[in-house]
């Protein structure tokens, strides 16, 4: 009995070493800097998920051509600034408006069984001020990059068109049909990751914690909102 108890801790020391290192230890080292640090980029964190918000609209790229603004909210109101855009389990979302309505049957299958997917898409008159968000500074090239990752992870119908799956949290969001599964192997916080990985923003090893992101966050452009 002493021996299992013993084999189960140095398990367990084993692996909160390897997952602390994997949160400490970033994809990108040294100095480094894009070609041009052109684009403000924000990531938001509500605990323990974050999401990517972006202008809707610049000299790169117009987001009411791939998503029209009157059809994301009730409110079918087209005056909106910026977006937000995240992905995560379907179910544990829309039934998940705050960490504190957290249904745990929910939060497990979410983890430990593979689980459809749904994209989140909010948009703001103004830049939001009651959450948390950090900017970097990113090229225009790396911009479209990730326009590409979001653009390509809804799910389309046969037509071609993105599929609604219900409105959001208040009047000016909805969730939508994504592609892959979610699991305790690719998370919400993974999939902001990935994203801004291809758009050369430096991320951590181990990205499935929100504040590991958060920490990592930097492209090598000094941003000032």
């Amino acid at each position: 009995m002493r021996k299992s108890i013993q084999r189960l801790g140095i398990v367990i020391l084993s692996l909160s070493a390897f997952l602390t290192i994997g949160y400490l230890t970033p994809t990108k080292w040294g100095n480094y800097s894009q070609a041009d640090c052109t684009m403000s980029l924000y990531v938001s964190s509500q605990g323990i998920h974050t999401e990517i918000i972006v202008p809707v609209k610049n000299k790169y790229f117009d987001w009411n051509q791939f998503l029209p603004l009157i059809e994301i909210g009730r409110e079918a109101n087209s005056d909106y600034k910026y977006l937000s855009f995240g992905w995560g389990d379907r179910a544990f979302m829309l039934e998940t408006p705050t960490s504190a309505s957290i249904n745990p049957v929910t939060a497990f299958k979410a983890l430990f069984l593979p689980t459809p997917s749904t994209l989140h898409v909010q948009t703001y008159r103004v830049f939001p001020q009651s959450i948390e968000t950090k900017c970097v500074k990113i090229s225009g090239k790396s911009y479209l990059k990730l326009v590409k990752v979001i653009k390509n992870s809804f799910q389309l119908d046969a037509a071609g068109n993105k599929i609604k799956i219900s409105y959001g949290y208040d009047n000016s969001d909805s969730f939508y049909e994504a592609k892959g599964s979610y699991s305790i192997w690719k998370t919400c916080n993974d999939w902001t990751a990935e994203a801004l990985e291809k758009a050369d923003v430096n991320t951590p090893l181990w990205s499935t914690l929100s504040s590991a992101i958060m920490f990592h966050l930097n492209s090598g452009c000094e941003c000032q909102r």
